[in-house]
């Protein structure tokens, strides 16, 4: 399979295009019932968080009458356990948010138990408040027998919280779909500690070392007996290894005639990987990698997971993607990948970041974003919202608020910033979108928001064609001349769902800083992908 991005129900994704055992690795990260909305943070033009905030979705689940139907098919249709362990759930704790949060849970956990490689992994990322809930679930899916690691992750420093102790930690359910999994050994760094109580010395070119000793117990042990150094020993190793040894300056003789094999520091791979991971940061507000999405993660940590639990080439999978870490890590290291979102706004943040990230090196494809005119027409009377997200992206201009937005930045769907000069502050763009009828009147109203904004420029985006008052009315706005690039530009600017899928974008300074660029990828060097013989502490 290709490297995809899906738009959509990750439950009716996984089911039309994800075949059975195709997969090699699932990660994901399914939002809970935590009382709180998720908001995507988008950077102001200056670095400073914006306080305009977008819902891209909650995670606060319901019990509605979709997530009955549900639980019907899910009695339909699942395994006997499962059922018999969710109507146990709603016997015991009714008919509220947490066991509709488990309904939709356990008819998905299905589907992705079903498209994992028997050689594949599963890693469910969750906070304490819904591990013990979904541990059972997945030990009724997978079996009780395929836990493999309840991984403890401290994604935050000691801090105090009100009237409990501080919550530092999170927890990932480390699944096997059979016995038979891909497993590649992982390491941690040593501690301070260890590293100053074992590596005592330093040479000559200031590499840290320890000693290890090079006599054996017996012949029969695998020992030779031989003289070195004036010494008759039983050795660890032939008589040509040890001169070979002794050649290369991995030998030092102590005072009493002894010799002891020299182990670099910088040649240790580390502690074997524990199921307590301490040594990842979690993003911080000054983190290269931040894009200021609130549930990202640290790209290290799924490169650890990454890493260990599929090879080149293999397929990842990602149903709650996000802003796309799994796919970032996944493409770094050489693996194939599907992400799905149910929002456009991700999709576009994603679709961003991997440009940014790779550049050029990366292909993939998108199912479920309009393709013509007819499509978008489509999303738009199916979900608006949707629809004004996905045009936004078009141009790659940040949304501002929801639905419910009102106040100062009433009338602003969208906003791009571009640098004239240096000396200056960036400049904003206002950006409109309609779906249904326009006329003249939209576009004095645009350039009405335009000045109350104190916006440079004003861009609308319709599905319909503009009229000719429409044309007229944007162009009496004038033009804006701009200093830093030496061009003029039309304040008020109109763009038809179909000119920008042609390639016909707004005219603008080349400069856009709206969206919090991703950082690039580095390739790491042959020593760092070279892996050593002599692993132990």
């Amino acid at each position: 399979m290709k490297n995809t991005l899906y738009y959509g129900d990750n439950l009716e994704i996984l089911r039309k295009h994800i075949p059975d055992e195709s997969v090699d690795l699932i990660y994901l990260d399914p939002p809970f019932n935590s009382n709180r909305d998720y908001n995507v943070i988008f950077k102001e033009a200056t670095g400073e968080e914006s306080e305009a905030q977008l819902r891209a979705f909650s995670d606060s689940w319901h019990w509605t009458p979709a997530t009955q139907r549900t639980l019907e098919e899910l009695t339909e249709t699942a395994p006997s356990k499962l059922v018999d362990l969710i109507n146990g759930f709603i016997n015991v704790l009714g008919h509220n948010d947490v066991t509709a949060y488990l309904v939709m849970m356990a008819i998905r956990l299905v589907e992705l138990h079903r498209v994992l490689k028997p050689t594949g992994s599963l890693y469910l990322h969750c906070d304490p408040t819904a591990s013990h809930y979904l541990k059972i679930l997945l030990d009724t899916v997978f079996g009780k027998t395929s836990l493999r690691n309840e991984i403890v992750w401290k994604r935050t420093s000691a801090h105090s919280d009100s009237k409990t102790l501080g919550n530092a930690h999170d927890i990932l359910l480390f699944y096997t779909k059979t016995n038979k999994f891909i497993w590649n050994k992982q390491y941690q760094p040593y501690s301070d500690d260890y590293i100053r109580s074992h590596y005592r010395y330093v040479d000559k070119d200031g590499r840290r070392y320890r000693t290890d000793n090079l006599t054996a117990t017996s012949l029969s042990g695998g020992g030779y007996k031989y003289e070195w150094n004036d010494v008759t020993k039983i050795w660890r190793c032939p008589k040509e290894k040890m001169q070979e040894l002794h050649e290369k300056g991995r030998l030092h003789y102590t005072k009493s005639g002894g010799v002891e094999y020299i182990r670099y520091l910088d040649e240790m791979l580390g502690t074997p990987l524990q199921d307590l991971w301490d040594d990842l940061a979690p993003i911080n507000s000054q983190a290269k990698e931040r894009l200021g999405f609130p549930t990202q993660k640290p790209v290290a940590l799924l490169e650890r997971i990454i890493q260990a639990s599929s090879n080149e080439g293999d397929l990842v999978l990602d149903p709650f993607c996000g802003c796309g870490t799994t796919i970032i890590a996944a493409q770094k290291h050489k693996r194939r990948w599907i992400g799905i979102d149910i929002t456009h706004l991700a999709i576009s943040l994603m679709k961003y970041r991997l440009h940014d990230t790779f550049g050029t090196d990366v292909q993939y494809d998108v199912v479920g974003e309009p393709a013509d005119a007819e499509s978008a027409r489509a999303l738009a009377e199916q979900d608006r919202y949707q629809f004004q997200w996905w045009a936004l992206s078009l141009i790659k201009a940040r949304p501002t608020g929801d639905e419910k937005k009102k106040g100062a930045d009433a009338g602003i769907d969208g906003t791009l910033y571009f640098i004239d000069d240096t000396k200056t502050s960036p400049k904003k763009i206002v950006v409109q979108v309609k779906s249904g009828k326009v006329q003249v009147k939209d576009i004095r109203e645009l350039i009405q928001v335009v000045h109350k904004a104190k916006g440079t420029m004003g861009f609308f985006i319709t599905l319909e064609e503009p009229t000719e008052p429409m044309l007229r009315e944007a162009l009496s706005e004038g033009f804006y001349k701009s200093p830093g690039w030496g061009k003029q530009y039309q304040k008020i600017q109109i763009r038809t769902i179909a000119q920008l899928l042609a390639g016909e974008d707004f005219d603008l300074p080349p400069i856009n800083v709206s969206f919090k660029r991703a950082e690039k990828a580095r390739q790491k060097s042959n020593e760092e992908e070279a892996l050593f013989e002599t692993s132990s502490g």
